[in-house]
């Protein structure tokens, strides 16, 4: 029988079935539109065969449960249906709430771009309110960290080798450009596989809705799930405070590209996972308490991993990195990334990294003016607030080797006179947070560290 995806006729989503080999480390997600062809995503843990017995076996079926329903958001958007439904065993109303709370706000940016309104079509089915509890299930002390390429996670993993923290280096895909930064940590290493339903860009080609998604919080749950197979109590993110704000738009209100980064959503999993998966599992961001100004002066304390990150998002793509080289010097996370570093470092050093220099050239004038939140909302990146780069670049107009770059001077010729000088000040962002999910004997151990 054949079938056509038709995006605006398909009335319903389905979640048909998830199962995990352990002889082969593969996971298997399967999704469909209405009577319509299976959607296999494959998952791969290296390390198989996996020996996975009693309350082990029973978590890493919970785990992975929760992974399928999570990452159906990247099938479910091509359509956005009226209709979910769930097949096999009903998810309780706790878990509905979740997911309708990680689809109606991971896609907000998708909903926005695409002008649809997911306020009354996301509505997951569930049966009994509530479920058991999950148990303990005595995990070794041990933190799967998630490492992108970029300063934040470099931060998190020297703060818990600081600490004494066992962990392994973990990411997702193919990226060399990950895989050498993660190989430069020393540590050892995890690459976790996750393939894409080959039919989704069948799909994308046959008029699919298309756009972002929350992607960090399906690589959360991939890595929660790999916690329970490989024996992990700690799921360790880069995450910090400014994700929890978005892009404030005229008309609109605030759409957070950053959504399943933020503050929320960490609070949310976290406690679903210690309900509903195990009760040892932890989740959290290392780096929740510190501003991004924060972060970028821990970074540069050290020049290890100068000739090794990048947060440059166009060395990123799902079909494979452009990584002749790591820094576009045009796109919002350069601009942003130059800008956090340049109070904490020498310039030789920043505009080596980048190969010159951002703010010294006229044409990136309205690239800086949306990180400064002048006459532009911030962009949909995961770039720090607007205050952050104010007082960065107020930081920049004080200091003789950088004010008489073109973008400095124009800053303080035209925008500064209409800002109050109290709020530019960068010493109250490098200040911790309490807002935080960090184990509270980490947090002990790390306080210090996190504000030097």
């Amino acid at each position: 029988m054949s079938w056509t995806f038709s995006r605006d006729a398909i009335r319903a989503f389905r979640f048909v079935r998830c199962d995990f080999d352990a002889q082969s480390g593969i996971a298997r997600l399967v999704y469909a539109f209405d009577d319509g062809p299976e959607l296999t995503e494959t998952i791969t843990l290296p390390g198989a065969p996996f020996k996975l017995e009693g309350a082990r076996a029973a978590a890493a079926q919970r785990a992975l449960r929760l992974l399928h329903l999570l990452a159906g958001v990247s099938y479910y958007k091509a359509a956005v249906p009226a209709e979910i439904r769930i097949e096999g065993e009903p998810i309780d109303q706790a878990t509905a709430l979740l997911l309708e709370s990680f689809y109606l706000n991971g896609l907000g940016e998708f909903a926005y771009r695409n002008e649809l309104h997911l306020h009354d079509r996301i509505r997951f089915p569930h049966g009994a309110s509530t479920t058991p509890a999950a148990p303990a299930l005595g995990l070794p002390e041990h933190a799967l960290v998630a490492i992108g390429g970029g300063k934040d996670s470099l931060v998190s993993i020297e703060a818990l080798r600081n600490a004494g923290i066992d962990q392994t280096v973990t990411w997702i895909g193919g990226s060399q450009l990950i895989k050498a930064c993660a190989e430069r940590t020393g540590l050892p290493t995890l690459n976790l596989g996750r393939a894409l339903a080959p039919e989704l860009f069948e799909f994308n080609r046959q008029g699919a809705w298309n756009g972002h998604i929350p992607v960090t919080g399906v690589n959360s749950a991939i890595m929660l799930f790999a916690a329970i197979v490989l024996g992990a109590d700690q799921v360790v993110f880069s995450n910090e405070r400014s994700a929890s704000y978005g892009s404030l738009i005229p008309g609109t209100g605030e759409v957070n590209h950053q959504w399943s980064k933020g503050w929320a959503w960490e609070q949310a999993l976290a406690a679903h996972v210690r309900s509903h998966v195990a009760a040892d599992l932890k989740y959290y961001s290392l780096l929740r308490p510190l501003s991004e100004l924060a972060v970028a002066r821990l970074f540069a304390k050290t020049d290890h991993y100068d000739a090794h990150f990048s947060s440059c998002n166009r060395n990123f793509h799902l079909l494979g990195e452009r990584p002749a080289n790591r820094w576009c010097g045009v796109c919002p996370k350069c601009h942003f990334v130059f800008l956090a570093l340049a109070p904490f470092m020498s310039k030789p050093r920043l505009v080596g990294i980048f190969g010159r220099n951002l703010l010294d050239d006229p044409a990136q004038t309205a690239g800086y003016d949306a990180l400064l939140e002048y006459q532009d909302h911030k962009p949909f990146e995961c770039v720090g607030e607007g205050r952050e780069s104010r007082a960065a670049m107020a930081a920049l107009a004080e200091r003789p080797e950088w004010r008489e770059d073109a973008l400095v001077e124009r800053f303080a010729r035209e925008i500064r006179p209409q800002l109050d000088a109290h709020d530019l000040q960068v010493e109250p962002l490098l200040v911790p947070d309490d807002e935080h999910n960090l184990p509270p004997a980490l947090w002990d151990l790390l306080r210090a560290h996190l504000a030097a």
